[in-house]
């Protein structure tokens, strides 16, 4: 499978049981995840990561994607996991 099976070039989102998930999702987690794993990064930031991260959680759990892949980061694993 490749990712234009999953969503063709012209087409931006997708429904998955219910929840749209939009193209960029992952990669849209995934420099929210780097954010709050950079030490440097201020409380701003991290509050907006977090924020933005729990926008997405749905459509990632729709994605299954943390059922296929597990989180380094014990600290944010353990954050997503607390998450309803």
């Amino acid at each position: 499978m490749r990712a234009h099976d999953i969503l063709p070039d012209h087409i931006d989102h997708t429904d998955i049981g219910g929840v749209t998930v939009r193209k960029g999702s992952v990669a849209a987690f995934l420099g929210n995840a780097r954010t709050l794993a950079d030490p440097s990064a201020g409380d701003e930031a991290r509050a907006l990561a977090q924020a933005h991260i729990r926008e997405l959680l749905p459509a990632l759990r729709a994605l299954g994607l943390f059922e296929a892949l597990q989180i380094r980061d014990p600290a944010l694993r353990a954050w997503i996991e607390s998450v309803e």
